[in-house]
């Protein structure tokens, strides 16, 4: 399967999608699945059949670890 940013997720056949059981009833979340070279898409769940963002498995490490230390909370307070 060849991947790239942008793609409709719905050509991401065979990949389980996962998304945070922090999600809200109102659909307010992002799903993740793992692609077969380790790489990671990410999708809006409102919009399943939208366009995938295709990471590689150290871009999502980066922001992983970033994350966890809290470099990003500013952004949901």
């Amino acid at each position: 399967m060849t991947t790239y940013n942008g793609m409709p997720a719905t050509e991401l056949i065979g990949v389980a999608w996962r998304k945070s059981v922090y999600s809200n009833s109102q659909g307010n979340c992002v799903e993740l699945a793992k692609l077969p070279d380790g790489g990671v898409a990410v999708r809006n769940s409102r919009f399943p059949g939208g366009p995938a963002l295709i990471y590689t498995r150290d871009e999502i490490k980066a922001l992983i670890l970033g994350v966890k230390d809290g470099e990003f909370d500013g952004l949901v307070v």
